[in-house]
C-alpha cells in the first residue's frame, strides 16, 4: 500500500507542477493588455494616465521579467497569495473564488451526486429487463445527446418565460441581502431549481446508460456464467454483477466533482448563475490574469484531489488494484 500510495503521490505533484505552470503561461500569453482595461475606467485622467499605467503595472509586477514573474508566481502560490483581480480591482482573488465557490457547491454537489445514484438504479434496473430498457433506453440517449445549455434554454423558456413559475437568472432576488434567514433561503431555492434540473436530468441520462452497459458486460461474464451454472440465485449473480459494475461509475463521480470548482460553465452562464464557471468566463473577456490563475488553480487541485481520492477509493474495494503492488497478482 506505501509503494502504490508514493507512486501516486509523486505521479501527481509531477502534474501540478506542470499544470500550474501552463496556468501561469495561458493567460500571459494571451493577446491584449489587461491594464489597457483596467485604465479605461479612469478616462478621466487622460494627463496621468501614463502615471496610473506605471502605478498599476508595477503594483501587479507586470514589468518584471516572465523569468521573475513565473518564480513570483510560485512563491505567491505557497503562501496562499493569489493577487488582487484586474476585473474586479482591488478585490483579493481568493475572495472572489471562495464567494463564486459556495454556490457551486450549493448548484452541483447535490446534481451530481443525485443524477449518480438515480442514474445508475435505473441504468441497473434497464440493464437486466429487457422491457424496461426498450422504454428508458430511448430516454437516456435523448438526455445524455443533449448540451447543458440546450436543456437549461428549454427550462428557461418553458417553466421562466411561458409559465412564469421560476425566476431564470441569478442566485437570489437584487433585494435580498444575503444570509441565513428563511426568506433569503426560499428565494434562493427558487432561483436554484431550474439549474438544478437542468443540469440533473442531462447528467442523469449518462449514469443510467454506462451503468446500463457495465451490468450487461458483466451479466454476460465468465463468472457470472460460472454462477449460474452452480446454482445461484439471479439475485446473487446481480448483486456481484452490480458490485463489479459499480467501478468505472465510482471513477465518473469522482471526476465529476473534481470539476466541481469549474461550475457547469454553460449552464451558469445561461442563468448568470455566480459560481466560479460565470466567474471565470467574465475573468477571460476582461483579461484578468490573476482572476483566471485562480480559478483554473482551483480546477487542477479539484481534479487531482479527485483522482487521488479515486485512487485510493480503488485501492479499498478493487482488490485487484491492491495485490497488483503487493506482488500478489
Amino acid at each position: 500500500m506505501g509503494k502504490y500510495l508514493r507512486k501516486k503521490i509523486i505521479i501527481y505533484m509531477i502534474t501540478f507542477f506542470f499544470a500550474v505552470t501552463l496556468d501561469w503561461a495561458i493567460p500571459r500569453f494571451m493577446p491584449g493588455d489587461p491594464i489597457s482595461m483596467l485604465l479605461s475606467r479612469f478616462n478621466g485622467l487622460e494627463n496621468s494616465s501614463e502615471i496610473v499605467r506605471s502605478t498599476f503595472t508595477k503594483s501587479f509586477g507586470l514589468d518584471q521579467p516572465l523569468l521573475t514573474q513565473y518564480f513570483s508566481f510560485w512563491k505567491s502560490l505557497f503562501t496562499g497569495d493569489l493577487g488582487i483581480s484586474i476585473y474586479l480591482y482591488p478585490k483579493k482573488v481568493s475572495e472572489i473564488i471562495s464567494q463564486a465557490l459556495v454556490y457551486d457547491i450549493l448548484l452541483l454537489i447535490p446534481a451530481i451526486l443525485l443524477s449518480w445514484v438515480v442514474g445508475n438504479k435505473l441504468g441497473a434496473r434497464s440493464g437486466v429487463n429487457k422491457k424496461v430498457d426498450n422504454i428508458m433506453m430511448p430516454f437516456f440517449y435523448v438526455l445524455t445527446s443533449s448540451p447543458y445549455f440546450w436543456f437549461a434554454v428549454l427550462l428557461v423558456f418553458f417553466f421562466g418565460v411561458k409559465l412564469e413559475w421560476f425566476p431564470i437568472n441569478g442566485a437570489y432576488s437584487n433585494i435580498m441581502v444575503p444570509g441565513l434567514r428563511m426568506d433569503f433561503i426560499l428565494d434562493f431555492l427558487h432561483h436554484w431549481i431550474l439549474p438544478f434540473l437542468s443540469l440533473f436530468i442531462v447528467m442523469l441520462g449518462g449514469w443510467a446508460i454506462g451503468m446500463r452497459n457495465m451490468i450487461i458486460y458483466e451479466m454476460g461474464s465468465n463468472y457470472s456464467k460460472y454462477m449460474e451454472s452452480l446454482g445461484s440465485s439471479e439475485k446473487l449473480i446481480r448483486k456481484y454483477a452490480f458490485r463489479n459494475a459499480i467501478l468505472p461509475q465510482v471513477t465518473g463521480l469522482a471526476l465529476q466533482l473534481g470539476t466541481i470548482v469549474a461550475g457547469a460553465f454553460t449552464t451558469e452562464i445561461v442563468f448568470s448563475y455566480p459560481g466560479i464557471g460565470y466567474t471565470l468566463l467574465k475573468a477571460i473577456l476582461n483579461q484578468d490574469y490573476f482572476l483566471v490563475q485562480g480559478c483554473f488553480l482551483f480546477i487542477v487541485i479539484g481534479v487531482l484531489v479527485a483522482n487521488f481520492l479515486v485512487d485510493i477509493v480503488y485501492m479499498l474495494i478493487d482488490p485487484r488494484v491492491r495485490f497488483s503492488f503487493s506482488g500478489e497478482v
